[in-house]
């Protein structure tokens, strides 16, 4: 396998991958290694694409085989997103830390429940 990426062994496109001037797709940027059920993948990339980010699966090392045999992968899913919206992506995945006033917030409503 060259060093070269292609769209060919992938889980396939969601949305529309966007493209460069000379009409060839963008660049994949790697966001990052997921693990977890096909389910949870599926979910992790459909955020991605609620969001306008289209996102690319593809399983590392020996992942398909495993998935074909055991359902699922036991080295995770490599995500990938254009290069122009790696930011964006992260900032969906990766959860933002709460304010001071929201925890203050939140622990004043559980002191009201019965």
């Amino acid at each position: 396998m060259s060093g070269e990426w292609s769209f060919k062994f992938t889980s396939g496109v969601t949305g529309n991958w966007p493209v460069t001037d000379s009409g060839q797709p963008e660049t994949p940027a790697f966001l990052e290694r997921a693990f977890g059920s096909e389910t949870e993948l599926a979910l992790r990339r459909n955020m991605l694409w609620a969001y306008g980010v289209p996102s690319v699966g593809r399983y590392p090392l020996d992942g398909m085989l495993g998935k074909v045999v055991l359902g699922q992968s036991g080295f995770g899913m490599d995500i990938f997103v254009p290069e122009s919206m790696l930011e964006d992506a992260k900032n969906i995945i990766e959860p933002s830390e709460p304010s001071e006033n929201e925890i203050i917030y939140e622990e004043e409503n559980q002191n009201e429940l019965p």
